[in-house]
């Protein structure tokens, strides 16, 4: 019989963690061809693997002021024909080849990506170059994407989280090119026509706005000329080069819309503040005071309205950074007797991160995590790739990853507070509710200024038309 001595001493705590170590990776040689090109390259040659990344400078905050959604259908529109290639020999080639195709455009800049075996090293570079600087835009593969965006608009335009960070985006980035969907309302997208498609493109897409990263299994010499020989002749338009200078929003004071969907059984609730853009030195600071805010893992919004008082499965925030501005977005969703309740929860959890300093311990426990998962996003050559384009296109030196821990655990509890105060303004927040409004109307005062409008106009609702309002209206169904 085995005996067990009851005298042995239990753990009562889990073994101490030794800090995660900051991450350090061999910086890529960035080439440049006369035309302005920019080439970095990434060499891998454990799998017989290449993919090649363009990043474009120009995204949807370039779109025409009344035409919201072009450029993602521009970007949509490189795979489906080129002056050279049908959409169907563009899919036929990378198939052959065993790869794959995938473009698009977020904020900041437009892409495209191709990806198959590193013996059609040749293809590769020719395929990406002809997307590029040659789409057709052919009428009926126009009509084609036209009615796909159409459908997936009908699907969304349902949509509570959706339409809450539409309506938040409107009003928070007013007057400025951020404050539309990149996605296009129905109107814009049926107005698009092919001279609109082709003027964005001319005057966005051009190689002294272009970075291409190369990762996989090719050489210095062979990227540098396949490069050359494919993307050297593109040339640059005199009116690519012309630039927009953004004003910032001036503080406007406290709004707060509520979206009124009388079916709903749960509110999408968002609060906002604008922040400042990703090349800002506040950044590392920001970063850690969202992370004890609403980040990944342990955080105060989570602890206060899922711990504590069960009102939400979910509560975070984000810090949203872009070329020129930035926005910090705290999030959640509860049922629709909760909702002001819990709007004031995280309002007041937004205000103590300005008046009071963090802790010690949630410090050390967001510079941990921050530096920790920094290392994850360093693992798949894909993933450099995107570290290093996102530090090129926001104009951050080549070497900042390997400082970004040293950055981040030099912050004090002070730093954090400064920031905070800096950025942090309750009074002239954002507030977006989706929900049954009848629920809660009798609250509503109590987060300020209200305007509701019924869910049918939710895509017209914007800024401007809140000016001369009371300080509660409602429209009526």
């Amino acid at each position: 019989m085995l005996w067990i001595s009851s005298q042995l001493p239990a753990r009562e705590l889990p073994p101490a963690v030794p800090p995660p170590e900051a991450i350090s990776f061999h910086l890529p040689v960035v080439q440049r061809l006369s035309n302005g090109l920019r080439i970095l390259l990434i060499e891998r040659h454990d799998v017989p693997l290449l993919t090649l990344y363009a990043i474009v400078g120009k995204g949807a905050e370039a779109d025409p002021p009344n035409l919201p959604g072009t450029a993602e259908m521009v970007a949509g529109l490189l795979p489906e024909g080129t002056k050279m290639r049908s959409a169907a020999q563009i899919a036929q080639a990378i198939d052959q080849a065993g790869g794959t195709i995938d473009t698009g455009a977020g904020w900041d800049e437009s892409y495209a990506n191709v990806s198959l075996l590193s013996d059609h090293k040749e293809l590769a570079f020719d395929l990406l170059s002809d997307m590029l600087i040659h789409p057709a835009f052919a009428p009926q593969e126009i009509e084609r994407l036209r009615r796909q965006t159409l459908s997936a608009l009908d699907i969304v335009d349902q949509d509570p989280s959706y339409i809450a960070d539409l309506v938040l985006r409107r009003f928070l980035y007013e007057g400025t090119p951020y404050a539309h969907s990149e996605d296009g309302t129905p109107e814009s997208i049926r107005h698009i026509t092919r001279k609109d498609l082709v003027r964005f493109h001319a005057r966005n897409y051009s190689p002294s706005r272009t970075i291409l990263a190369v990762v996989g299994d090719i050489t210095d010499q062979q990227c540098l000329a396949l490069a050359t020989r494919f993307f050297g002749q593109w040339r640059n338009h005199s009116s690519s080069h012309s630039e927009t200078s953004i004003r910032l929003p001036a503080p406007r004071g406290r709004r707060v819309i509520v979206i009124n969907k009388p079916d709903a059984v749960q509110t999408e609730i968002r609060v906002a503040n604008l922040a400042i853009p990703r090349s800002s030195p506040d950044y590392y600071a920001l970063t850690v005071a969202n992370q004890v805010l609403g980040g990944p893992a342990a955080n105060r919004l989570f602890d206060t309205l899922r711990t504590r008082r069960g009102l939400v499965y979910g509560a975070s925030s984000d810090l949203k950074c872009y070329s020129t501005i930035g926005a910090w977005v705290a999030k959640t969703s509860t049922r629709s007797s909760e909702s002001v309740n819990a709007t004031e929860m995280m309002l007041r959890q937004m205000k103590r991160l300005r008046t009071h300093a963090i802790s010690g311990q949630e410090l050390e426990m967001a510079q941990s995590y921050l530096v920790g998962h920094e290392a994850l996003e360093f693992e798949p050559p894909s993933q450099i790739a995107d570290r290093v384009l996102e530090l090129m296109m926001y104009h951050l030196p080549l070497d900042y990853w390997n400082h970004f821990a040293q950055h981040i655990r030099s912050l004090s509890t002070a730093d954090v507070l400064s920031a905070t105060q800096k950025y942090l303004h309750p009074n002239d927040d954002v507030i977006v509710l989706v929900g049954d409004v009848s629920a809660f109307r009798n609250k509503l005062k109590k987060l300020g200024p209200v305007r509701v409008v019924p869910i049918a106009q939710a895509d017209q609702v914007f800024p401007q038309l809140e000016k001369g309002t009371a300080a509660y209206s409602e429209s009526r169904e």
